[in-house]
């Protein structure tokens, strides 16, 4: 299972929000790329894929792939804001190794 943290789900809300039309909840996934392998991505959605497990946190759709879960069970997601910037971090205990830059990890 994934977790959002409090923080990261008022931030999607908000974002989600200001958009036109409303889509129906955020897609949070794992594709392949980057210089270690993987990276995470997020995206708003219009709808669930047909073999997507469904999250709902305090009325937030999330929606994962069978196999992004397999990447993902037992991560964090959360919204943070330090003097060097803003954005979602990723807290996998799945990782065995990231890149430099940090966007990409190997499991």
């Amino acid at each position: 299972m994934i977790q959002l943290t409090e923080r990261a789900v008022d931030k999607v809300k908000e974002i989600l929000e200001s958009q036109e039309p409303k889509p129906a909840g955020l897609r949070i996934s794992v594709v392949g790329g980057g210089c270690s392998g993987f990276s995470y991505s997020m995206a708003f959605e219009n709808a669930p894929g047909l073999l997507d497990k469904t999250y709902n946190y305090n009325s937030l759709r999330v929606f994962v792939d069978q196999a992004s879960l397999l990447y993902l069970d037992g991560a964090e997601v959360d919204y943070v804001e330090t003097l060097e910037g803003s954005g979602f971090k990723f807290n996998n205990p799945n990782v065995k190794s990231t890149c430099g830059c940090g966007s990409s990890f190997s499991a």
